[in-house]
């Protein structure tokens, strides 16, 4: 009898989670079985050893049964030939569907897609959250397991959970084009990330004041990876093995490749990877993309979002701030139920109480040149964007904190930061500057030159744009109410966020409410 029925025959409550593993690797994944039926969880083993249809097939029969909470997808993709053929024993099958927007810029007729397996109703647009844990063999899949697990169940409560890396490229589609992307970017750093998350930017630009020396921005890349932080997300041309390259007058220097992945070192916060780019999860090659070295490696990302074909700027911004919205504004437990919901949103026609979205909406309507099929674009871009990692991956979050503090203040003064906090630790009081201003008067970049003294100068400039804030102080805390003071500096100004971090080893809790500091009235009262 098929093993799924003699499955579904021996649980007396039907499955809830599909999981498609290879007969060789299922050892290798018995710890992730047993702490998921631990969380509560009824996963259930399919065989990959059938086509992706097949496979869609059995899925869509186990959802009748319960509602299903997400797919499981363990193994690379079989190839029917390739350098690669032992790896293809522990394969488990995707799909393919065709291009109909993408192939007008260069991309192939069809596009690597896992999103079938979790579109129950033949849509396009998935209902249950799908993930694909991409090895090559059992070693490969115990030390991503290891990875999940440590993830889920580290105690180190620190300042990661609060920290998102942005690292942006140059559009290169034309000035209007691109001005999506510069907007997304934008709208990432302002909007859609809460005011208590802290961000850095760093641009492949050689004039913006966020782009470092040249000759160490992939070391400044690995670097922010390495810090640990909550997400980590690149913006810009991408390819199969490598991100783009910053280019300087009769020069270019990359920003990450396949090369570099041994150099990270992630030791705590290992972060999601969001890559708004072409091809970086371009997982279905004999060649290993970006997006699967990066996950395999043990200091590497936990989980990585990427495109497997070529992707366009409005689709992706689409889908971005559709992610972070699932993420922060409504706190979609899982990773995967995150980017399940996002798909959903982008499949929908504008909403009205959606700025953002009309925004984007109206911009791309003006600039780009198939201004009159942009549904058909966001709907390809479900098939495009796969997660690669676990489905089921709980979003690491510090618990909320309210503040009380008055609307403005003088610079000078001392303000009283008033809240109230559920656990005991070291508190960490912030006064910041809003993340679309510059704290520091910074020169314009007109011109390039080759020396040291002008990289010199790129460097400083790039961590004083980077650095936002103005004041801070620490306090202990015993949980309950609390009051902390801070002095705000004389040279202070304009709209700035207080923040309050809290870390234990029970936990973290973190906040931020919005101050307009302005002149003092008195400027001989200013030290």
């Amino acid at each position: 009898m098929h093993s799924l029925l003699l499955t579904l025959i021996v649980c007396a409550i039907p499955p809830d989670v599909a999981v498609v593993c290879p007969e060789d690797l299922r050892d290798a994944f018995a710890p992730w079985m047993a702490y998921r039926q631990a969380q509560g969880y009824r996963p259930v083993f399919l065989c990959s050893d059938r086509s992706a249809d097949q496979i869609r097939r059995e899925i869509q029969q186990l959802a009748l049964q319960s509602p299903l909470r997400g797919v499981v997808l363990v193994g690379d993709v079989p190839l029917a030939s390739g350098p690669h053929p032992h790896s293809r024993r522990n394969g488990t099958p995707t799909h393919h569907v065709p291009a109909s927007i993408t192939i007008h810029w260069g991309s192939e007729p069809e596009i690597a897609t896992d999103n079938p397996y979790g579109d129950l109703s033949g849509d396009g647009v998935p209902e249950v959250p799908v993930g694909r844990l991409s090895v090559r063999d059992a070693d490969q899949l115990r030390t991503l397991v290891q990875k999940i697990l440590d993830y889920e169940t580290s105690t180190d409560h620190g300042t990661w959970h609060r920290q998102i890396h942005l690292v942006a490229g140059v559009g290169g589609f034309g000035r209007l084009i691109d001005s999506v992307l510069e907007m997304v970017t934008r709208r990432l750093l302002t909007n859609e990330i809460p005011d208590d998350y802290e961000t850095t930017m760093t641009h492949a630009n050689w004039q913006s004041p966020y782009c470092p020396d040249p000759r160490r921005f992939r070391d400044v890349v690995l670097g922010r990876m390495n810090e640990g932080c909550l997400f980590w997300v690149y913006i810009g041309h991408g390819h199969k093995q490598r991100l783009d390259a910053l280019r300087v007058p009769d020069a270019a220097f990359p920003i990450l490749s396949v090369s570099d992945v041994d150099r990270m070192q992630v030791e705590r916060g290992h972060p999601i990877a969001l890559m708004l780019a072409c091809y970086t999860g371009a997982f279905d090659q004999p060649q290993d993309s970006l997006a699967e070295v990066m996950l395999r490696h043990p200091s590497g990302p936990v989980a990585v979002i990427g495109g497997s074909r070529v992707t366009l700027p409005y689709a992706m911004a689409v889908l971005s701030l559709g992610l972070m919205d699932q993420v922060f504004r409504y706190e979609a437990p899982t990773l995967g139920e995150a980017f399940c919901r996002a798909k959903q949103s982008m499949a929908q026609d504008q909403s009205r109480d959606d700025a953002n979205r009309q925004l984007l909406d109206a911009l791309a309507a003006a600039v780009s040149p198939m201004a009159d099929r942009l549904a058909e674009e966001r709907h390809e871009h479900l098939a495009l964007f796969n997660l690669l990692g676990d489905p089921l991956l709980t979003i690491r979050r510090p618990s909320k904190l309210l503040l009380d503090v008055p609307e403005q203040i003088a610079a000078g003064q001392t303000l009283t930061v008033h809240g109230r906090s559920e656990i005991s630790g070291s508190a960490m009081v912030e006064i910041v500057s809003r993340r679309d201003r510059l704290k520091h008067d910074l020169p314009a970049r007109r011109q390039f030159h080759w020396c040291d003294d002008f990289f010199g100068s790129m460097q400083t400039t790039y961590h004083q744009a980077n650095d936002r804030v103005w004041a801070r102080e620490t306090y202990p805390v015993e949980g309950d109410d609390f009051a902390f003071s801070i002095d705000i500096p004389s040279r202070t100004r304009g709209p700035c966020y207080v923040r309050v971090w809290i870390e234990s080893a029970q936990g973290s809790a973190g906040g931020a409410t919005r101050i307009f500091v302005h002149r003092p009235a008195d400027p001989a009262s200013v030290e």
